[in-house]
């Protein structure tokens, strides 16, 4: 493959995890998927977001980066790629989101730091869903703390990805416009992301429609 590191990214709900699965499962990759749900502070946080916004991305920022690391470290000598359900710059812009400005000038010399010592992805991937669809996703999950998750929320977050990908250094980028497209369902669909990985593409960000 072209490609040693491949992230696929999204804001809550968009299907990052379960394409990262199969993406690793088809190139027989490593996969690199995100604890979020051993973090203690995380349901906390949706009851209470003042109170535990910065313990919370602390404790994410240093989680995901002890993850990456050890996992970029014992790297499999049978596996060529890696492939992760988030990229370590999603915690800069969660902690933009949800920090005031005194946090997060205690925060962002800490994700420079660790920013650093970690790989950036040669391709990132960016599942683009409407709000209207993330919300459908979460709540057929199930997960009580996340029923507290609002349309301002979500389009805030997506907005912070999007900017950061027009500022940021990026490798290559691909947006993907995917609507309420469902990959597991649709054989052709999940066939065309695959080839999306494989595609040589020019430094920068491109935009692709579903």
């Amino acid at each position: 493959m072209r490609y040693n590191y491949i992230a696929i990214s999204g804001t809550i709900g968009a299907g990052k995890t379960e394409l990262a699965t199969r993406f690793a499962d088809y190139f027989n990759a490593q996969i690199i998927l995100e604890e979020f749900a051993n973090n203690s502070f995380l349901e906390k946080f949706y009851n209470n977001p003042e109170r535990y916004a910065f313990p919370l991305e602390i404790s994410f920022l240093f989680e995901r980066f002890q993850q990456m690391k050890t996992c970029f470290a014992k790297a499999d000598i049978f596996k060529n790629l890696f492939v992760s359900d988030y990229f370590f710059d999603k915690s800069v812009l969660f902690a933009k989101n949800n920090l005031t400005a005194d946090q997060f000038s205690v925060f962002y010399p800490l994700f420079e730091t660790f920013k650093e010592q970690l790989p950036f992805p040669d391709l990132l991937i960016y599942l683009k869903r409407p709000v209207e669809v993330l919300l459908q996703n979460i709540g057929k999950r199930g997960r009580d703390f996340e029923k507290k998750i609002t349309v301002d929320y979500l389009e805030s977050i997506q907005n912070y990805y999007l900017n950061y990908f027009k500022t940021v250094n990026v490798k290559i980028a691909l947006i993907l416009e995917m609507g309420d497209k469902d990959f597991i369902k649709d054989e052709n669909l999940l066939v065309n992301l695959y080839e999306l990985a494989i595609t040589e593409f020019k430094t920068g960000i491109h935009f692709i429609s579903f």
